[in-house]
């Protein structure tokens, strides 16, 4: 009888399980030639940050600890975050979103076989180079850094855009 409800407690378990495995996937949106306007229109009279970045940069990486302690900090201000990989790499992009705890923030990917299209719509003075960093006022008015920030430079950066 122990063994019965054992089993019955178990079988009852995992959807549980599995329910919540898949709570912790962020949804990776498809980031096509058109994206980076829905995400202009969609973010209309908000201030938000756009972070782009790659699972091959390993500077990206390291900034990954920063950018969830800076979500919690700040849970009003929209986090963009978009990975420069192909559909290819989701699973290793979902495990790095993950393990940072941001697969609650909104997350997009590359989904287009012409990277430099994509990367030419969101800014063409940008020549790729990652971590880029796009801090967005409330009227749109952006400024894109490319390289590692401290946690000094999110904050005046977040001190310009939330005025």
């Amino acid at each position: 009888m122990l063994l019965k409800n054992f089993v019955l407690f178990l079988l009852l378990l995992v959807p549980t399980l599995n329910n919540a495995a898949q709570t912790d996937q962020a949804t990776l949106k498809p980031f096509v030639p058109g994206s980076y306007q829905q995400i202009l229109t969609e973010t209309a009279q908000q201030p938000f940050m756009l972070v782009v970045w790659s699972i091959t940069c390993s500077s990206c990486l390291k900034d990954m600890a920063l950018l969830n302690s800076l979500h919690k900090k700040y849970p009003k201000l929209k986090m963009v975050m978009l990975a420069t990989d192909g559909a290819q790499a989701s699973t290793q992009i979902q495990g790095i979103l993950q393990k940072n705890e941001l697969t609650t923030v909104e997350n997009w990917n590359y989904a287009d076989e012409n990277s430099q299209k994509l990367q030419y719509e969101i800014d063409p003075t940008w020549y790729g180079e990652l971590p880029r960093t796009y801090f967005f006022d409330k009227a749109h008015q952006r400024e894109g850094i490319s390289g590692v920030l401290i946690e000094a430079d999110y904050q005046a950066h977040f001190a310009k855009i939330l005025k």
